[in-house]
């Protein structure tokens, strides 16, 4: 085999192996056509409030202090997690001791339906009711289906299932699913307040120092004379004292008398 004879032969291959993916790919697109549509129901919505004092900040970790009083612990709190303070976004490490916060949970539940429609159109080569069926597809390949609980056939433009399937009859299956499910979404609002500030300081007062009491030295009254005798006092001495003495000036004069004579 000469050089050109080679040639011709891998191009040959190369033709064949393009050939064959394209009937692959033909036959992946033939064998099954699927349909997929979400419907969507009303959705409702539900709102959650949390507030809180923050009364220890230390790296990543914050504690809150709840409405009811009881302490809640957040560790490692992600750099992403903000709350919004006047207007600016503040990471877990400029949050302060004091700061009053406020979280609010909006909660989105959305029920929906996913519809998915399988379809394969084929002739019945051999049929295995109610588990399988063999097809022969468009592109005259034989191909083994199972039949899911539910599918339906339409037969020259009538409904039927497995069990209404004869060999030769040219088929067009569909299989209908439904699946429900709930979506679910939440949307975390953080916002919060600054502590307040310090009280600003007193203006200075002069202070007061109280003197301890200077003790009063008073002086003893001299003592004063009585003027007037006591109440207890009596004139009866002296009136006495007095008769004495008339009656001794009245003898001694009388004896003076005596002598003379």
């Amino acid at each position: 085999m000469n050089a050109k004879q080679r040639r011709v032969q891998v191009l040959r291959k190369l033709a064949v192996a393009a050939a064959a993916l394209v009937a692959i790919a033909f036959t992946a697109t033939a064998q099954v056509q699927t349909q997929t549509t979400v419907t969507h129901e009303p959705a409702t919505h539900s709102v959650t409030v949390e507030r809180g004092t923050i009364v220890y900040v230390e790296g990543n970790n914050v504690v809150v202090r709840a409405e009811d009083g009881t302490l809640r612990h957040f560790d490692n709190v992600p750099e992403s997690t903000t709350v919004t303070v006047d207007g600016k976004q503040l990471n877990v490490h400029q949050l302060q001791p004091g700061m009053q916060v406020e979280r609010q949970t909006v909660t989105t539940t959305t029920p929906r339906v996913i519809t998915t429609v399988k379809t394969v159109t084929g002739t019945v080569w051999q049929i295995q009711p109610p588990n399988w069926v063999i097809l022969t597809l468009e592109n005259g390949e034989n191909q083994r289906f199972t039949i899911p609980k539910g599918t339906k056939f339409t037969v020259n433009g009538k409904e039927t299932d497995a069990f209404g399937l004869r060999k030769g009859m040219k088929v067009n299956a569909q299989q209908v699913t439904e699946s429900p499910e709930t979506v679910i979404a939440r949307e975390v609002k953080r916002t919060g307040t600054m502590p307040p500030p310090p009280p600003a300081p007193q203006a200075d007062v002069p202070i007061l120092v109280a003197a301890a009491p200077v003790a009063k030295t008073e002086e003893a009254p001299a003592e004063r004379v009585a003027e007037n005798l006591p109440k207890t006092g009596s004139y009866f001495p002296l009136i006495g004292l007095l008769g004495l003495l008339s009656v001794s000036l009245g003898m001694g004069l009388k004896a003076m008398r005596t002598r003379k004579a």
